[in-house]
């Protein structure tokens, strides 16, 4: 494996509870969540919970994730103030809620209806499974879901079976179908691609062209919690397109927005399209517009990063005034952005675009909750968890995703 060191990431010292950092006198003195390349987070991902219904091989271990203590995780009201804060002083406009898998959490539609209270007129968005949705979904969009984003990779049984390792694909049908049936247009499909899904890949492609969805498959990255990811198994933008190619007529129609990760091919002639994210072999770090926080109520300004700063502390710090809580969450904010990195985790302007820094959290982790690392105690900017270890890049030639040493 060749590995690029990046020396000892800032530990940055914890201050006394309800002080926030100080911002860098270099930041524009702006609201806008900008960082230090000139980028604006509009877009936040909140994951809610790190459980999950499936163990998809890319995504979880077998054994599944740490569960993160009930009251770590960031309740309903807690969730509605981060979501106003975020609008009404930090300008984002589109909000999403993600996991592990956010059916699990028994008071979503509390969740949801706090969000639409604290912002009513912004897009509330959900990235899932489907399994269960039909149950709720009726639910979830009287209390303010906008949009669903689902997980599927395959639309032959046996072959969903061996990837998520749940035989539960008519449940995922039964969720989607649903979630047409309530008007959640348009629902987005997402598929990670594998070597072991290319070639189903046009027979889900057909499926979902059949039923009115929107699919966009997306380029592996070493997010995978077992890390067994290598670049030698990438399934790149170009082979997937060859063997849609083979099935379908491709037309290159581009990116509406820059920020979007997603380059969209007409298909047949439309108007249905397909999404391709490139996320590795076109990378498009430099127009990232997104915000995460976990479930354990930290910002994380990238996926790739290292670098996650508490919240949760300020929203349940005794030391605040309630007129004081929103100034800190947001000058907390805007300080965790500000130190976002170039690209994949790293500020070297000659990383290659297809090696990453190493993550300790999964691709369940980074959406939010995942290994669970509690932040520290009663402080309301904290930063890392691990003691100062030494990250290192994975070249692109790597064989391992080993990260720390």
């Amino acid at each position: 494996m060749t590995a690029v060191s990046l020396g000892m990431p800032r530990v940055r010292p914890a201050v006394p509870s309800g002080t926030p950092d100080d911002l860098d006198p270099a930041r524009p003195a702006t609201d806008a969540l900008v960082d230090r390349y000139g980028r604006v987070a509009r877009d936040l991902r909140i994951s809610i919970t790190e459980k999950c219904s499936l163990r998809c091989t890319y995504c979880m271990p077998a054994e599944g994730l740490p569960a993160i203590p009930r009251e770590d995780l960031l309740t309903p009201d807690e969730i509605g103030r981060v979501v106003r804060v975020a609008v009404e002083r930090l300008g984002i406009t589109d909000v999403r809620f993600t996991g592990g898998e956010p059916l699990l959490r028994n008071d979503l539609a509390d969740i949801l209806r706090a969000a639409r209270a604290a912002a009513p007129d912004v897009s509330l968005s959900l990235t899932t499974n489907a399994i269960g949705l039909d149950k709720r979904v009726r639910g979830l969009v009287d209390a303010g879901l906008d949009r669903v984003n689902i997980s599927l990779d395959s639309v032959d049984r046996a072959h969903f079976a061996r990837l998520t390792r749940r035989d539960r694909l008519p449940d995922v049908l039964a969720g989607i179908r649903a979630a047409l049936d309530a008007g959640l247009a348009p629902v987005k499909l997402n598929a990670v691609l594998m070597p072991e899904t290319l070639a189903g890949a046009a027979d889900l492609l057909a499926w979902a062209v059949e039923h009115g969805c929107h699919l966009r498959f997306i380029e592996q990255m070493p997010l995978d919690a077992d890390g067994r990811w290598t670049r030698d198994d990438l399934v790149s933008a170009t082979d997937l397109l060859a063997v849609l190619g083979t099935r379908f007529d491709l037309h290159e129609v581009g990116r509406d927005d820059p920020s979007a990760p997603a380059e969209e091919w007409l298909v047949d002639g439309g108007p249905q399209t397909v999404g391709v994210i490139a996320s590795v072999t076109r990378s498009f770090c430099g127009a990232c517009d997104r915000t995460r926080l976990t479930a354990e109520g930290t910002v994380r300004s990238c996926l790739f990063g290292d670098d996650e700063t508490d919240l949760r502390a300020i929203l349940r710090s005794a030391e605040l005034a309630e007129d004081e809580r929103d100034d800190a969450l947001a000058r907390a904010w805007q300080g965790a952005m500000w130190r976002k990195p170039l690209a994949h985790g790293s500020d070297a302007p000659t990383l290659a675009a297809d090696a990453f820094a190493a993550t300790p959290r999964g691709r369940g982790a980074v959406g939010g909750g995942g290994s669970h690392r509690p932040p520290s105690r009663g402080r309301c900017a904290v930063r890392p968890s691990r003691a100062s270890p030494r990250i290192r890049l994975v070249a692109p030639d790597a064989s391992s995703t080993d990260s720390t040493s």
